[in-house]
């Protein structure tokens, strides 16, 4: 199965006395969904900016790139979930993860505990999630959470949960998002809790597709087809022009990655319109990733890309 082409855009706050304005506009230039990520540098808060994206909007997927699990007990996670799932009419998608920004840890005074622990804190809270936005009352007792019959999320529940979105760079995230997830996002490793020079050379060309099939293999594990399973990229660098050599040579020198794997690494889409559109072509064909989010930072280039790559590809 191929999926058709979606594409969105990933948020950090709007100007506040145009938001509607400009998350309207990102509407109707075609875009399918915005996220906002969630961390304490000066952002907008998520949760906050996602229910009013959602009273704004008529269409627009409503989604967080990721909420970090240990920032929100799972009971509170679920019913703010739950509510904005209501609140946009099932336009939900919830993205969440085990957390990586090492940063924002020591700055708030949380613990910052190994990669291996704050996975298995997210396969416990998932379990609570599930129970709160399917049933009456739930009970988990696990390592990190113990819920004793806990009431539903809302009332009324939402006919459909949100989407799980669940991105990851190592096999052992990945192979959690295969299994639960609805959207898995195809990301660079972390283990440093920092983004790192070399950081960008683990979405090269060959590590997507390795990434891609230890998806795969666990979702075939767990008896889940790949139909089921959307992929996902964010990319932070995009640059329509038909001169890319200079940009990649640059974004070259400071990676692992030859200017090749540059043109062709998911982190960065630069080139001319027709080069963007084939290579997103190429790359679905290859390993199956058809929902791109590209940065919301810039309104131009927003209105470029959606002129160039979404209006011609979203939904094929």
């Amino acid at each position: 199965m191929t999926r058709p082409f979606r594409f969105g855009v990933q948020l950090h706050g709007l100007p506040p006395g145009t938001w509607r304005e400009s998350l309207r506009r990102i509407e109707a230039q075609g875009y399918a969904s915005v996220f906002w990520p969630d961390h304490f540098h000066a952002q907008w808060e998520p949760v906050t900016a996602l229910a009013a994206a959602a009273v704004a909007t008529e269409r627009l997927a409503i989604g967080s790139l990721v909420y970090d699990v240990d920032y929100r007990h799972p009971v509170v996670l679920a019913k703010a979930a739950a509510t904005l799932q209501l609140l946009s009419g099932g336009r939900h998608e919830f993205g969440i993860g085990a957390g990586w920004m090492e940063t924002d840890y020591r700055e708030a005074g949380m613990p910052y505990d190994r990669p291996g622990v704050r996975i298995d804190r997210l396969a416990e809270a998932l379990e609570i999630l599930r129970g709160m936005w399917t049933q009456e009352r739930t009970s988990f007792a696990g390592e990190h959470y113990r819920i004793t019959e806990i009431a539903q999320a809302v009332d009324p529940l939402p006919e459909t949960p949100p989407k799980v979105l669940i991105g990851g760079g190592g096999r052992r995230v990945l192979s959690l998002a295969a299994r639960s997830a609805d959207i898995v996002g195809i990301n660079p490793s972390l283990p440093k809790g920092a983004v790192h020079a070399d950081t960008p050379g683990d979405l090269s060309p060959e590590r997507v597709l390795e990434k891609v099939a230890w998806v795969r293999e666990a979702a075939a594990a767990a008896g889940r087809s790949m139909d089921a399973i959307e992929l996902t990229t964010l990319s932070f660098v995009v640059a329509i022009t038909d001169d890319p050599k200079p940009l990649r040579e640059a974004l070259a020198r400071n990676s692992p990655m030859n200017v090749e794997e540059i043109a062709d690494c998911p982190l960065f889409l630069t080139g001319s319109a027709s080069e963007i559109r084939d290579t997103l072509e190429r790359r679905r064909e290859k390993t199956g990733i058809s929902y791109v989010v590209i940065q919301g930072k810039e309104p131009a280039l927003l209105e470029s890309f959606a002129e160039a790559v979404v209006e011609p590809l979203a939904g094929k």
